[in-house]
């Protein structure tokens, strides 16, 4: 009774693993120090073609040292909106073992000045990582133009 029980439950409990492979050495990856270090990365990564196109939200994975571990395409939307799930945000996070993170999403129209919806959601991602001793460290809103970042406005 005790090996059919055993192998009835090996074969109806999924196993869980978690697993992390980086193609960029520790030693080789880019120091966030600023916003515009971030700007400049989140810039460089950025769909040119895109930005006054349609909005986009993206995140900056970062290790305890504030450098780099990748970039999240979290979601792409249409020229007003884009939907940025906090739970599929902060899922990302953990499985790469972030310490912190930065976002960043992009406004079409050109407009720079953060929304209450934007508010909104950086308050609320910041609650949430919080929980997992994860800092959200800044947002930023670009356009074809320059960014705009929460940071740097106070808005942290």
């Amino acid at each position: 009774m005790e090996n059919e029980m055993r192998a009835l439950i090996l074969n109806q409990v999924a196993k869980v693993k978690l697993v992390y492979i980086s193609q960029v050495k520790a030693s080789e990856r880019i120091l966030i120090r600023c916003s515009e270090d971030s700007h400049n990365i989140f810039r460089t990564l950025w769909d040119e073609g895109r930005i006054g196109l349609v909005e986009e939200f993206k995140v900056l994975f970062l290790n305890q040292a504030n450098k780099v571990i990748g970039l999240f395409e979290v979601s792409t939307g249409g020229v007003t909106g884009t939907v940025a799930d906090p739970r599929i945000i902060l899922a990302a996070a953990l499985e790469v073992l972030a310490c912190s993170l930065i976002l960043a999403h992009n406004h079409p129209s050109g407009n720079l000045k953060p929304s209450r919806s934007d508010e909104d959601l950086t308050r609320k991602i910041g609650l949430a990582a919080g929980l997992h001793d994860i800092k959200v460290l800044d947002h930023l809103i670009l356009n074809d133009e320059g960014f705009f970042s929460f940071a740097d406005q106070g808005l942290m």
